[in-house]
């Protein structure tokens, strides 16, 4: 996809539980499947999609490495969830960790703050500086950094592997995560 998602529902139609207040989101559990915009503002939706904790990402899907994933999860029918693997695979047609975040961001400081370090969205993902939502609550990073959720699981203790862009550096990180933080997802054709 070359956008973050923004749905509000599965393709079932089941309705993913929005939380718009601190006080809520600080007490989700790792299997609460949750979403919010941004600074709990709507306005946020259309140009920065929604924040999901893992379990909305993953709708109850089983952890997934594999090339491709084979989880729906919060993505379309058609669509999937990109493991660890598939982001991989992704940063290494991009030559690598060290600069695919430049092939990947947005091209200038319309959403991203300066410096945006190299960006040349030649990839057409189009990253965007949609920022996240802390397992404490607190929304940080717009401006400087997107971070889009696997389907591969770190742990057993509420940990999965996420992928962050951010706007001093020209790679893509691989990072472990709290399930029940709120980060983008960008879905991949089957």
């Amino acid at each position: 996809m070359a956008e973050d998602l923004k749905t509000t529902k599965y393709a079932d139609g089941t309705a993913i539980t929005f939380i718009n207040t601190h006080d809520t989101w600080v007490v989700l559990t790792t299997t609460d499947k949750a979403y919010c915009w941004y600074d709990d503002k709507i306005k946020n939706k259309e140009v920065f999609g929604a924040l999901y904790t893992w379990a909305a990402a993953m709708n109850v899907a089983e952890t997934s490495y594999t090339d491709p994933s084979g989880v729906r999860g919060v993505c379309p029918t058609g669509w999937h969830l990109p493991s660890f693997a598939e982001w991989g695979k992704i940063i290494t047609y991009l030559d690598g960790s060290l600069i695919a975040g430049d092939k990947m961001k947005e091209i200038g400081t319309t959403h991203w703050l300066s410096p945006n370090t190299g960006a040349t969205n030649e990839s057409g993902f189009t990253a965007l500086p949609d920022g996240s939502r802390t397992k404490y609550g607190f929304f940080g990073k717009i401006g400087t950094g997107g971070d889009w959720w696997s389907s591969s699981r770190y742990n057993d203790i509420g940990e999965s592997y996420a992928w962050g862009i951010r706007n001093f550096f020209s790679g893509v990180d691989d990072w472990t995560s709290s399930v029940t933080e709120g980060h983008s997802v960008r879905c991949v054709k089957d």
